[in-house]
């Protein structure tokens, strides 16, 4: 190893120390979406980040999505999938298939992965032990008098936290399927933007880390280069009543408000595409996403002065 390399390498670790120092100890509930377990390479390199959260100290609560995997099942059995603003219609057929994606299929990679990285990791969905109370949702009527009804898909009563406090505190990761139950056992798919919001704000968490395709917010959803860099309640407000929240963003828009409605007061945006982002998100003032509070003021001047993603 050159003096130079070794001057990297030893920089790198007195700057992520303060950041270690910060969050020892402290809960981060990150949302993944299931694109990413579609690749064997990708999955393996956002959970070698995901490890070292936990090797730090840090207790990470993760909650996978399973929607491409889903839909691409669903076609392959002749059956179409529906999305009204972004969120999934699930009838009889595709809850089974919701089933068998995400309990059977993701959670269990996942998993395996971490089993390999050493990382002490437990599945769980929202049906174990009664963790996430749910009711089905009933139909919605929308603008232009029409009615929505969004089938097997259930709507949040409550969540109990303490089930995933003692595997926190038993040193284990949690990996969460976001499918849950009604009170007769009838199973219900939820969108897992919003279970991870829901878990978030019950542990109290330091963050909420929702990984996504995109790069973080965009001014403009048709260019990529046009990512903002923190944002708080109302400009995302104005974002979305602009028609600049579309598809899979609107229901992580509402799960970001949700979030910091209840308690959490960091909520960020970003992209597994981006090599390491998740590192570089968490132990570096630039980020790599979008940081969203509820009020900008209430910004940091180091968070501030790391506008520059």
């Amino acid at each position: 190893m050159s003096s130079g390399d070794r001057a990297i390498i030893v920089s790198a670790l007195k700057h992520a120390a303060p950041y270690i120092r910060l969050f020892k100890g402290k809960i981060f509930v990150l949302k993944i979406g299931g694109e990413v377990f579609a690749d064997p390479a990708q999955t393996r390199a956002v959970m070698e980040q995901v490890g070292i959260l936990h090797q730090v100290g840090i207790k990470v609560v993760l909650i996978h999505g399973g929607g491409l995997q889903s839909t691409e099942l669903a076609r392959a059995l002749g059956m179409e999938s529906t999305f009204v603003d972004g969120r999934r219609v699930t009838d009889g057929a595709s809850l089974e298939v919701a089933t068998m994606v995400l309990n059977g299929q993701i959670n269990t990679r996942i998993l395996a992965v971490c089993r390999d990285l050493q990382i002490p990791a437990v599945g769980i969905s929202g049906v174990d032990a009664g963790l996430i109370r749910a009711h089905r949702r009933p139909p919605v009527e929308r603008a232009g008098d029409t009615t929505v009804d969004y089938g097997f898909v259930g709507d949040i009563d409550a969540v109990d936290a303490d089930i995933l406090r003692k595997q926190l505190d038993n040193g284990l990761m949690p990996v969460v399927s976001p499918l849950s139950c009604d009170e007769s056992g009838v199973i219900l798919n939820i969108n897992a933007d919003t279970v991870a919001a829901a878990i978030a704000a019950e542990l109290n968490a330091e963050k909420l880390i929702l990984a996504t395709g995109a790069p973080g917010i965009l001014e403009d959803i048709n260019d990529a280069h046009s990512l903002i860099s923190y944002v708080d309640r109302a400009e995302l407000e104005r974002l979305k009543t602009a028609g600049k929240l579309a598809d899979g963003m609107l229901p992580k828009a509402a799960a970001i408000e949700a979030a910091l409605t209840n308690g959490v007061s960091r909520v960020h945006v970003i992209s597994y595409k981006l090599p390491d982002s998740l590192l570089l998100e968490v132990f570096t003032n630039e980020g790599t996403g979008t940081l969203v509070v509820n009020d900008i003021n209430a910004l940091t001047p180091e968070e501030q002065a790391g506008d520059s993603r």
